[in-house]
């Protein structure tokens, strides 16, 4: 059997040894099909920090075994971090975490090692921590009565805390507390956003799930009969017109069997603040003549 310095062979070597490993193949086993002495596979096993498990198929967001292989090659010829980065698909910040997260306490950044760590650390279920902390959860209730918001109460924390990293958790662990019932509201306090549930990211969100963001509010295919035929006198239609550059606006009411219409300029801005308020001063003078 031909026999290799254990840190000398080939990286496409090693890969192949680790890919036999997690498939549930013995050390021995695999040390052996990919030509290597049983001793120098299980150098690279320890070295590896012992990777036992079956590989299963993740998200093409989180970085493959592939990618830290070649971070790992980009870092022993001296490239910059951006260039590996580009080279893999990634944004350097990323590349950064990875680095810092799952280098050896050593400081060699070891892929096999790496991806082990990052396994390690996915597993699930894991309690949450404001379920489990009833200090944190504590905390966290206190500064939302006050009406901050998760990313100002996560940056407190890790200042206010520098000693208790369990309490360092990012605004996304707490919106899930929040929205899981883990963390309490006061009575009639609600977040800045005034939402109550947890919404998609991106694309594929409903318009029943968008409609759940406030429950006064109604689709416009429950209005009544009466507003589509026109018959009725008080059914209005409102539009937002916003001009080149967002530099201006004008809100546009519309009487659906009258066809009766008022516009009003936006001084200020158009958000949704602006909006309603000039809404509510247009009707109350309509409703005073």
């Amino acid at each position: 059997m031909p026999r290799y310095a254990w840190n000398k062979s080939p990286t496409a070597v090693k890969r192949r040894y680790f890919q036999l490993i997690r498939t549930g193949l013995a050390g021995a086993a695999a040390a052996e099909r990919v030509g290597v002495s049983l001793s120098c596979g299980s150098l690279w096993f320890i070295d590896a920090g012992q990777v036992t498990f079956v590989e299963t198929p993740i998200s093409p967001r989180f970085l493959s075994q592939d990618d830290r292989i070649e971070i790992a090659d980009g870092l022993h010829r001296g490239d910059a971090v951006k260039t590996i980065a580009a080279r893999i698909g990634k944004s350097y910040q990323t590349v950064y975490r990875e680095i810092n997260r799952n280098r050896k306490p050593d400081g060699r950044y070891q892929p096999w090692y790496a991806h082990n760590q990052a396994h390690l650390r996915r597993r699930r279920p894991k309690p949450r921590k404001c379920a489990v902390n009833t200090g944190l959860r504590d905390a966290v209730a206190g500064k939302l009565t006050r009406h901050w918001s998760p990313a100002q109460i996560s940056r407190w924390l890790r200042r206010r805390y520098p000693r208790r990293p369990g309490w360092h958790v990012c605004h996304e662990t707490l919106y899930d507390a929040i929205y899981r019932g883990l963390i309490a509201l006061p009575e009639h306090a609600t977040l800045r956003t005034g939402r109550t549930y947890r919404h998609r990211r991106g694309r594929g969100r409903t318009r029943d799930g968008a409609l759940k963001q406030s429950t006064a509010m109604r689709s416009i295919r429950q209005r009544p009969a009466s507003v589509e035929s026109r018959r009725q006198i008080g059914h209005w239609e409102g539009d937002l017109l916003v001009g080149a550059g967002q530099r201006s606006a004008i809100i546009t009411l519309v009487e659906r069997k009258t066809r009766f219409t008022i516009l009003r300029r936006l001084a200020v801005d158009h958000s949704a603040q602006s909006v309603g308020d000039a809404l509510i001063r247009t009707f109350s003078r309509c409703a005073a003549r």
